[in-house]
């Protein structure tokens, strides 16, 4: 069986590439149609092939070139077009729709087509949204969900019949643990600590709660707290409230990359998602990999890993007082922090393991292909 996997503006690689090689594992033919990654390296390709179909002159051009985003907004209606000329697998894995309102009008007709969720609708989805979503995932013969929550939002909010949802995990970032190189800790980060070391990774987004992470940090005695990652904020208030903690805060505020993250996990004693909201996080799957004990809020599908594998801990969002409780229990009992680690190193084997995941998906291929929706 063929299958291509479509994700035009590369927003996961490492999800794309992750899956692309476990199915390959299982004997399955696969091309991932995506564009160059432009933000640091991504997985080396196993067992498949990797087809840069979109935005090529934009990706030349590089990040910082001027205009763009029209520049790449130019290419996308004729890539998309293209692309009626190539789809011609057994079954087209779409990952992501750059732009859900217009892309939908321009999906090539190849099918069966399944979209994975990795984003349904904010909380709050007007009208507009929502009739986007209603629009996406209604074009597809199944959607996959990588928790139960979503498949309910995805119900609630994009109308989904449930007989067309299949909910399938997703994986821990185990690749992470085995790359070719890994690079040292950041600059700013190798000093010796003033206890164990609490991790905050991945972009800075208002959503992602750092000001109740600081300020649960606050009423901590012991430990570092390092938060590392692009801004996509004004960071300028976090800074301020960093300095009334008793504890060291310490900032790395550029984007990490693939190869800078294993040194980060693994010198972390607890690494800590404060998400006000969210559907997943690379990050909770990069944390499961490396076996870390971690304090995630009680968002998305963050609850069903803690529900039925006890492989973090949860605390409501945006409670400062819960989060620090947590933290401080954590921070001053090494053998609690071992009980959470063994039980993310078990997901991770496991349930959250990518031959696990591949041999749900392709038993979803099987059925589209032989002519279930």
């Amino acid at each position: 069986m063929r299958i291509q996997l479509v994700d035009p503006s590369a927003f996961t690689p490492p999800y794309d590439r992750a899956l692309a090689a476990a199915l390959a594992r299982r004997g399955l033919g696969v091309e991932l149609l995506t564009s160059r990654f432009l933000h640091g390296s991504v997985p080396e390709a196993e067992g498949y092939e990797v087809i840069e179909a979109f935005y090529r002159r934009t990706s030349t051009r590089g990040l910082d070139a001027r205009a763009r985003l029209p520049f790449k907004l130019a290419e996308h209606v004729p890539d998309m077009r293209r692309l009626r000329r190539r789809l011609d697998a057994d079954v087209i894995h779409w990952q992501w729709l750059t732009l859900p309102e217009i892309d939908t009008f321009l999906l090539p007709p190849a099918r069966p087509r399944v979209l994975t969720a990795h984003y349904v609708a904010g909380e709050n989805a007007g009208r507009r949204e929502r009739w986007a979503a209603r629009r996406m995932f209604g074009a597809m013969d199944a959607v996959i969900a990588h928790s139960r929550h979503t498949a309910d939002r995805l119900q609630e909010v994009a109308r989904v019949p449930e007989e067309r949802i299949r909910v399938i995990p997703h994986g821990s970032f185990d690749y992470m643990t085995r790359l070719p190189r890994e690079a040292p800790l950041p600059e700013g980060l190798e000093d010796e600590t003033e206890g164990p070391v609490i991790l905050f990774f991945g972009l800075l987004r208002p959503y992602k709660g750092l000001e109740v992470l600081l300020d649960a940090f606050a009423q901590l005695e012991g430990g570092e707290l390092w938060i590392a990652g692009k801004p996509r904020m004004d960071i300028a208030p976090l800074r301020e409230k960093a300095k009334r903690a008793a504890g060291t805060v310490r900032f790395v505020p550029r984007f990490i990359t693939d190869d800078e993250i294993p040194a980060l996990m693994r010198r972390a004693d607890l690494v800590v998602l404060p998400y006000l909201e969210a559907e997943q996080s690379g990050v909770l799957y990069t944390g499961l990999a490396f076996g870390k004990p971690m304090v995630v809020s009680a968002v998305g599908g963050f609850t069903e890993v803690a529900q039925e594998h006890g492989a973090v801990r949860l605390v409501p969002p945006g409670d400062a007082a819960e989060l620090a409780a947590a933290l401080n229990d954590l921070v001053t009992d090494p053998a609690a922090r071992e009980t959470l680690a063994a039980a993310a190193r078990a997901a991770a084997a496991g349930p959250y393991s990518w031959d696990a995941i591949a041999t749900q998906t392709a038993g979803l291929y099987a059925e589209l292909a032989t002519g279930g929706r």
